[in-house]
């Protein structure tokens, strides 16, 4: 169970956009100085956010601070290992609770899973910033993803009962489908699109095959992405720096925003914020940005 600062009921902040729209945006930046560095603020400053959730900060609460400025109210949880991971929510309004930590006690989960509890026009909002291991096949860093991906099968229906307006969002690192990855045929004996990891997946939204996949399937939570895409392939929202991948679109999709049907349901608009050339990005992952009507 999370570690409260103080009651998990209570609200940790009031937000309060000008109109029922709630723009919530979840990337993983790579590590937040060198992306600002590219051109993290310029998009900041243009794309009327309400929620940013971060993965991969590899930096200090001043240096969060001292990057998007007094405008917003930060969250950070650091990793163990300085330099390493870390997870953020930045929002517009002060935020004073939140709840860190995932699963048992002896498991770390510094830097990876970061909840928060919104008040919008009087309804409760959960958003939960997280970054899953990346992996690597038959090596502890694979043992260490299952235990994550363990212990979040085992929070979602706590969140669920928590809020019926909840989201997880993040680097989930895993493709959960074959059109989540474009060379998928050459990726399926490697860490993040390996049978097993998929298959966490179809408990969460549902297995493609199953009546109710992402509609009530599984544990009942809807990938916001593949719900307003459809059955393409992508949008992909991570391409290696190697390489023609930008160039070609070979990318795969492995940052999601996981909603409750609530929540999923107020979902007004879904983007995918792909860099104009591969010289403008300022992370390998882009921004995946979601427009809740509440």
């Amino acid at each position: 169970m999370p570690s409260d600062s103080t009651a998990a009921s209570e609200p940790v902040s009031s937000v309060a956009p000008a109109t029922t729209r709630l723009r919530i945006a979840s990337v993983n930046v790579n590590g937040v100085r060198a992306a600002y560095r590219k051109g993290m603020g310029e998009w900041l400053a243009d794309r009327d956010v309400d929620i940013l959730a971060i993965q991969e900060v590899r930096a200090s609460t001043e240096d969060l601070e001292g990057l998007l400025g007094p405008e917003w109210s930060i969250l950070h949880d650091a990793a163990t290992a300085k330099g390493r991971a870390g997870v953020a929510l930045a929002s517009r309004s002060t935020a004073s609770i939140h709840r860190v930590e995932l699963g048992a006690t002896e498991f770390d989960s510094a830097g990876r899973w970061l909840e928060a509890d919104y008040e919008v026009n009087g309804k409760l909002i959960t958003v939960v910033s997280t970054y899953v291991h990346s992996g690597t096949v038959d090596t502890p860093k694979q043992v260490e993803k299952y235990k994550f991906l363990d212990a979040m099968l085992e929070r979602l229906p706590e969140l669920a009962a928590h809020s019926d307006r909840a989201v997880v969002l993040g680097d989930l690192n895993v493709g959960h489908r074959t059109i989540d990855i474009k060379n998928w045929r050459g990726n399926v004996k490697r860490a993040g699109f390996l049978p097993e990891e998929r298959a966490y997946f179809d408990r969460i939204v549902g297995a493609e095959d199953e009546p109710g996949y992402n509609a009530g399937a599984g544990l009942g939570w809807v990938d916001v992405g593949r719900k307003w895409a459809g059955e393409v392939d992508g949008p992909f929202t991570w391409w290696s720096w190697r390489g023609q991948a930008f160039d070609n679109d070979t990318g795969w999709r492995i940052d999601y925003q996981l909603a409750t049907p609530a929540l999923a349901a107020s979902v007004t608009d879904y983007a995918v914020d792909r860099a104009a050339a591969y010289d403008q990005r300022w992370s390998d992952h882009t921004p995946v940005v979601v427009d809740y009507a509440i």
